[in-house]
This record gives C-alpha cells, sequence and structure tokens, in this order.
C-alpha cells in the first residue's frame, strides 16, 4: 500500500549558543550556532510541540492517530513512561499503537520505518512519526559546539487519503562500527576516539553507499547526516548532489541527533520534487525517498519554528543541560511523582481537563481538587478538554525562589477562551506577560524530582497576536 505525507511540524527549543562562546571557553575557534533546552525544556516537550503542529497542519485531531512512533535518542525517563507521557499530552486516545525508538541518533529513522510499514500493513490508518533530541555533549569536545536540539513531526495516512507527498524506497545497512556513544551511567556524549579513521573508514563508505543508492533515483533535494560541518559536503560531492537542504537546519540549530534527518528533508517539503534522506548512528544507516506532488502542509513554516530563540552564554547553556549544577540545597517536592496525588492527577495535568457543571455549564479546575462547581455547587461534572489559549486576568512576578526554581519566575491567572479560569507558571522572565495579553498553552517540564521530570503546561505569550 502506498503511504502518504498528511502534513509536517518541526520545533526548536528556547536558547541559542553560539560555537564562538564554546570556543572561546577553550581557547579555539568556533562558529554558527546550535539550540539548547531551557530548564523547563526536553525531548519531550520538543516532541508534544512539533507533533501538535504537524497535526495542525495535516487537519488531523489526536484522537485520530491509531499509531504513534517517537524516536529519540534520550527519552525522558530512562527507563519509564515516556510514550505514555507524549500520548496523554497531546489528547491521544488511550488505545494508540506505537513504540519508542531510543539509544540511539538513528531512532528517528526507526519510527519513521515503523510508522511506515503500520500504515502500509493496514494496522494504523493515521500514524504519527515524531523524532527529538537535546544531546549533551562532553564538555571539551570537538562535537560540543555543534551539538543542539529540536523536534520534527509528520503525520502518515494511506494511499486512500488526500496526502502531499508519497514514501519511497528504503534503504538500510548496518555494521558493528563505534562512533560517537554514551557509556553506561553516562550523561554526556563521549567524542570520536579517532576522527580521520571514522571518516574514512565508517562514516564515507557506509553513507555513501546509501546514498548512492538513492542518487539513481531523480533527485531533486537532500537531507544528508553532517556531524561535523563537513562531512555533509563531502557525502554531497561523492553522489553529485548540490547544497544539501538540511544545511540550513545545522545552520539554526546545530546536530539534532535523532531528529536531523527528517528534519534536514522537512526545508525541501515545501517544494514539489523527490526528497532523498539520510541518517545515520551507532552502526546503522538508513535512507529514504520522499516525492512531494505538492508543497506538504507545514513545510513552509518549519524555517521560521527553528529560526529565533534567545541568545545564552556559555555558563546559561551548561547550567541548562545539567553541567554546571548550582551549590546550596534544593528543597525535594512534598510529593513524590509517583503517589497517589500524581496518579490520580496525570490525566488531568498532562491531558489539561478540566470538570464542567452539568446544570449551569461552569468549567472547573482541576477538577480532582474541585469535585463540585465553583459556581453553583452542583456534583454532576464531566470531564472536558481546556481550551489552549487566553488571556492573562492577573498576575505575580517571583524574585526570590528556593532551588532548583530559578527566579524570576512569573505565575499567571488566566481567562481561557472556554471561560475557564486557570493558574499557571509562566514561561521567560514575566516581561512578556500583562494583563490582557493573549497566551498560549505549551507543555513544558517543571522539576526534576526523584530521578525523574515532572510535566505540566505553562502560558506562553502570543507573539503573534499581541494584546
Amino acid at each position: 500500500m502506498t503511504v502518504r505525507v498528511l502534513g509536517i511540524g518541526a520545533a526548536a527549543p528556547e536558547l541559542r549558543l553560539a560555537g564562538a562562546e564554546v570556543g572561546a571557553a577553550w581557547g579555539r575557534s568556533g562558529r554558527g550556532q546550535v539550540g539548547v533546552c531551557a530548564p523547563d525544556e526536553d525531548t519531550l516537550t520538543l516532541a508534544w510541540q512539533a507533533a501538535v503542529r504537524a497535526l495542525s497542519a495535516a487537519g488531523v485531531e489526536p484522537d485520530e492517530v491509531d499509531g504513534l512512533f517517537w524516536g529519540t535518542a534520550r527519552p525522558p525517563f530512562a527507563e519509564g513512561p515516556s510514550f505514555a507521557f507524549l500520548t496523554a499530552a497531546l489528547g491521544c486516545s488511550d488505545a494508540v499503537a506505537g513504540g519508542l525508538s531510543s539509544g540511539s541518533p538513528h531512532a528517528g529513522m526507526e519510527a519513521f520505518g515503523a510508522a511506515t510499514d503500520a500504515v502500509a500493513a493496514g494496522s494504523a490508518r493515521v500514524a504519527l512519526v515524531v523524532a527529538s533530541d537535546a544531546q549533551r555533549p562532553g564538555l571539551g569536545t570537538s562535537f560540543e559546539a555543534r551539538c543542539g536540539a529540536a523536534g520534527v513531526a509528520l503525520v502518515l495516512g494511506p494511499e486512500t487519503t488526500d496526502g502531499a507527498a508519497t514514501v519511497g524506497a528504503r534503504v538500510t545497512r548496518t555494521r558493528p562500527f563505534l562512533d560517537r556513544y554514551r557509556g553506561d551511567g553516562e550523561a554526556d556524549i563521549r567524542d570520536l576516539y579517532d576522527a580521520r579513521l571514522f571518516r574514512e573508514e565508517i562514516f564515507l563508505p557506509v553513507v555513501g553507499e546509501v546514498a548512492a543508492t538513492l542518487a539513481a533515483f531523480d533527485v531533486n533535494a537532500w537531507s544528508l547526516p553532517d556531524p561535523d560541518g563537513r562531512l555533509g559536503a563531502a557525502v554531497a560531492k561523492l553522489v553529485g548532489a548540490g547544497s544539501p537542504a538540511s544545511t540550513a537546519v545545522y545552520d539554526s540549530v546545530g546536530d539534532t541527533g535523532a531528529a536531523a534527518a527528517l528534519l534536514g528533508a522537512a526545508f525541501a517539503l515545501d517544494a514539489p520534487g523527490r526528497v532523498a534522506i539520510v541518517g545515520t548512528g551507532a552502526g546503522r544507516t538508513t535512507g529514504v525517498l520522499l516525492h512531494a506532488e505538492i508543497p506538504v502542509p507545514g513545510a513552509a513554516r518549519v524555517a521560521n519554528d527553528l529560526s529565533g530563540g534567545r541568545a545564552a552564554s556559555y555558563p546559561e547553556a551548561l547550567r541548562a543541560r545539567g553541567q554546571l549544577e548550582t551549590t546550596g540545597e534544593t528543597i525535594p517536592m512534598g510529593v513524590p511523582p509517583e503517589s497517589a496525588m500524581f496518579v490520580r492527577g496525570a490525566d488531568e495535568m498532562l491531558g489539561l481537563l478540566g470538570g464542567r457543571c452539568v446544570d449551569c455549564g461552569t468549567i472547573s479546575t482541576p477538577p480532582s481538587i474541585h469535585p463540585h462547581c465553583i459556581n453553583c455547587g452542583g456534583a454532576k461534572l464531566e470531564s472536558v478538554s481546556l481550551a489552549r489559549a487566553g488571556r492573562v486576568h492577573t498576575f505575580v512576578v517571583n524574585h526570590t525562589m528556593p532551588a532548583p526554581f530559578v527566579a524570576p519566575l512569573p505565575i499567571a491567572v488566566l481567562d481561557m477562551d472556554d471561560g475557564a479560569r486557570l493558574m499557571l507558571q509562566a514561561i521567560g522572565d514575566g516581561s512578556d506577560i500583562e494583563i490582557g495579553r493573549r497566551v498560549e498553552l505549551v507543555l513544558r517540564k517543571y522539576a526534576h524530582e526523584r530521578g525523574v521530570p515532572v510535566y505540566g503546561f505553562k502560558a506562553r505569550a502570543d507573539k503573534d497576536r499581541g494584546s
């Protein structure tokens, strides 16, 4: 069965670290920039944002997704419900199929292959592919100034759907080579032992072979791996291609690991033609062809989604990655993440649910704390998904916060578009929050407690619509 691409979305983190900042810290030169997750961002929040945009572009509701396939080298839970957290935050059915691929930069291509096979086999009518990563390089390594973060998502459907592109040939090569890796219990990625050996005997032979196979087709644009800023051009030369479309992604957010291959193709899908995608890592290299008959919905805004970001200093980036820790005691949460409160409130926190009164229509939030209507006192409440946008009713900015929270910390009371009232943290330092300002809700990490992340929604000032 022919598999079609219905829409695409991308997401970049809040911070941008210049290569010159990294170089200056280690007494060498540096160029370009990379995306770095803010303290409340990670691979899951990037995956969520990219998926929301892809679904919107495709005109698909989350509960229409039959299978979700997520690839990331670094899932938020080393062993835990990473997949379930993403599906719940998106609003997918609790019967959604799919799975999580992890442990290598090749994970994004593995997720794409699994989703394509599921749709082709008929086990999923609509599949959502998500690839995200937030790489953490070893300090002082040559890879550090190249190591970035981002997310990308594609919605796939069968030939009966009105997709803009079709999935074509796929080729894979597997060889037992060790390139960049993390050892057991290690947080940072180890650099290459011998860069020249890697180039001549690992990367170019295998990646070149896969790319050459795809080059036999009439390829219009390429997404090629480029771990050091030079190898992508070397592969392009081998197959007689011009400048790869993926170069723009590397220039914007760096090497994004499991997201790099699919994200590199996103730029090229804004125009008709055949796009060749090559992804590699951890001994595996996979190439895929996409044939776009017309521009894929959502591809035109990918460049905008990856642009911008706030410039961060090298120490700020290290703190955000957890490589430079603040001294002093932290105050643990009073309630463990695996306690009854989180078990019973997980759906309403990740799914952003409220309780609507059957008698008067008032929405009470959160329903676990307000089991009766806050307006009429009625006991009959039905669970509803809350609006994702609204206006600031009032707010406060806390300038003194205990670790691990970072001051200034804005907290806003919001009047949502559906009439519900919420009190949530706001993103940033509060400088763009004001009464009456339009905001949207986005998934973020609130804390990292007892070894696991704690997620919820935060308010982000809507720069497009203003006040």
